[in-house]
Parts: structure tokens; sequence; C-alpha cells
């Protein structure tokens, strides 16, 4: 006999649930029972090929923890393939316990969406364990709840190897009735193809590595094009450069109208000038590119245009005062 346990939390170590699924592995191993537990967050990118994991299963356990609100995406979305490309021969056939553990409030409701879906999809639901865990030590210490999760899994096992029947119920009804137009008629080795198909992202890949490589060569062009479109204040900036003494200092300019800022670092008789984002700045500048040109053919001073409101600064002012002495355009 095989149990397939699939584990729809997040993997906490405080995960109540956890503690449940160790401790009935515990008892289905000491009744000979091979268990293999399945992590869904592990595989949330292959999730649709999970419900060919079942094919050699005798049962499985639906496990999950409901952190504030119902039983989660991970097995929202193992459900969902289940219904798209699971082998509904299979689990027509397997029988299914759900665990539901909660630290907020909703176990109840979660234990009965698990069975619900299972009935849907045509499996074998088996009375499951659901439970609210405030102190995660003091209801691991409890014998009592040890000894109620033992004796849930005994009944998983002695359900599947006495291969236990049920009455019919409405939820058998709805998937026979109502839903069976919704759903795409495939056989086996067509929705296992389907969901490896699905779970197959590379062509998606491709067409992101491409759409990347468009948008970096669209952006390139485009600073390309912001660089030589202002190029010109970077050889005014150069030209009427005058060498300093023992002075350092780094100006940022952000000119309206263009996506990167105009670094200017002054340090003695050199001067660096570029547009680019630079960190460790003395004095952050904004102005407008008329008042930039102003400056630069002569009609106003930086000084002028911070005093008269049209460049707004902030920094040390001291060395915003310095601007007009590193650079003449008078």
């Amino acid at each position: 006999m095989k149990v397939n346990i699939y584990y729809g939390g997040r993997g906490l170590l405080d995960d109540p649930t956890l503690y449940v699924l160790n401790k009935m592995e515990e008892v289905l191993k000491e009744l000979r029972v091979e268990v293999e537990r399945i992590n869904i967050y592990e595989h949330k990118n292959e999730i649709a090929v999970l419900p060919q994991t079942m094919k050699e299963a005798d049962g499985i356990i639906l496990a999950t923890t409901i952190e504030w609100l119902g039983i989660g995406g991970y097995m929202q979305q193992f459900l969902d393939a289940c219904w798209l490309y699971g082998d509904k021969e299979k689990i027509t056939e397997t029988y299914m316990q759900p665990i539901v553990m909660s630290t907020t409030y909703g176990e109840r409701e979660g234990e009965v969406t698990l069975a619900n879906a299972w009935e849907i999809l045509g499996g074998l639901p088996c009375p499951g364990l659901c439970g609210y865990v405030d102190d995660l030590l003091a209801f691991e210490m409890n014998e009592e709840y040890t000894l109620i999760i033992e004796k849930k899994a005994e009944n998983l096992y002695r359900t599947i190897s006495q291969k236990v029947k049920s009455l019919p119920t409405s939820n058998q009804a709805v998937k026979q009735r109502v839903l069976r137009t919704q759903q795409m008629e495939l056989t086996p080795q067509e929705s296992e193809q389907l969901s490896k198909y699905v779970s197959d992202d590379s062509y998606v890949k491709k067409q992101k590595e491409d759409i990347e490589e468009l948008a970096s060569l669209f952006k390139d062009k485009m600073d390309k094009k912001n660089e030589e479109k202002g190029r010109e204040y970077i050889e005014d900036f150069q030209s009427h450069f005058v060498e300093q003494n023992d002075f350092h200092a780094r100006y940022l300019f952000m000119i309206e109208g263009k996506d990167k800022p105009l670094f200017v670092e002054v340090k003695d008789e050199n001067l660096e000038i570029h547009y680019g984002q630079e960190d460790n700045i003395d004095v952050y500048a904004k102005l407008s590119p008329d008042v930039l040109e102003g400056v630069i053919s002569g009609r106003m001073t930086f000084q002028r245009a911070f005093m008269t409101g049209e460049m707004t600064a902030k920094g040390n002012f001291k060395i915003l005062r310095t601007l007009d002495a590193a650079f003449n355009f008078a």
C-alpha cells in the first residue's frame, strides 16, 4: 500500500500541520505503508504535473494550514490541476483524507472544502482531521491529541485496505450532470501530456527574453538619444571650467525633462561630468532647461537663479556659491 501526502502550507517551522503529518507518517510506516510526502510549495512552478504523481498511490492525504482565510493558494492550484489535467479514472478509485489545521479561524470549513472538491473530482473521501492550535508546544505535549492523530492514521489505513464503500453524494451528481460540459474529455495520456506542456515554461521564458532584449535595445537607444540631446550642456561646462585649488565638490543637476540627472564633480584642476545617478552629493539642484541655458549664455548666474527661485537647491550652500567661480559663463 502506498499513500501520498500533499502538503499545501508554506513549510514554516511552527506550522501545526507539519507536526500532525509527522505523527501520521510514523503510524503509517509502522503499518508497513509506503509514504511519500510532496510539499507543493517546493514545486510551485510545476503544480500542473503533480496530479500525475498519484498513479501508484492507493490513497492520498491533502494537508494544509489556514493562516488567515481558506485553504491557501498552493492547495487550490493543486486541486485546479487535478480538475484540468488529472487522471479521472485513477481519481475515482483513490481515497483522500483531508487534514486542516488552523492558527486563526476556519479549519472546519477548510476540511469540508477539501472533501467537497475531492468528491466533485470523483474521488473517495475519508473522514478527515481538523483542529485549531493556539500554542504549538502545548498541542505537541498533549497525549490525548496525539492519540487522536494516530487513530486517524489507523482509520485511513483501514479504509484503504478494506476498500470501504460510501453512499452516493450530491457532489458526485454535480460532477456528472452540471459540470460535465465544462471539462475537456481527455485520455489519461493526453492529460499527462497537456499538464507537462502547461508546466513547461521554456516558450514563455523565450518570449520574456525577447521582450527584455527589445526593451533593453529601446532603452539604450533612448539613453543615447537623451545623452546626445544634452551633450551641449556637457561641452559648455567643460569649455567654461575654471581650475580650483584645494577644492572638491560633487553636484547633481536634476533638469526637467531629462531621464537622468547631470553629475558634475570638481576636484582641483580636474572635472568629471556625465549623465547618471551618483551618491555622496554635496549639492542637489533642480532647474528647467531654459534656466540652465540662461546661465550658460551668461544672462544670469547660478546664485541669481537660486535667489530668485528659478533654481531650487539643497545641500551645502557654501559649495553652491562656488559654482559661478568654477564655471565662468559671463
